[in-house]
């Protein structure tokens, strides 16, 4: 358990430092066909559909991928 925590938090480290020195790297996420943006004056609402669909794939292989 601790060894996927120490994992899970150099990921995060690793995606942290990408998203501070490389902000186009993930400029796409949330920019997909699929996702639902609405915008009024007084109100934003953001629904990433197509993107979480994505992330949950790469995670899934990610996790099997690992198991094996």
């Amino acid at each position: 358990m601790a060894r996927w925590m120490i994992i899970a938090g150099a990921a995060l480290l690793l995606l942290g430092v990408a998203w501070h020195y490389f902000p186009w790297l993930l400029n796409w996420f949330g920019r997909l066909p699929g996702d639902i943006r609405i915008e009024s004056e007084r109100s934003r609402v953001f629904i990433p559909i197509t993107s979480m669909v994505i992330l949950s794939i790469v995670l899934s292989v990610l996790v099997n991928l690992f198991r094996r």
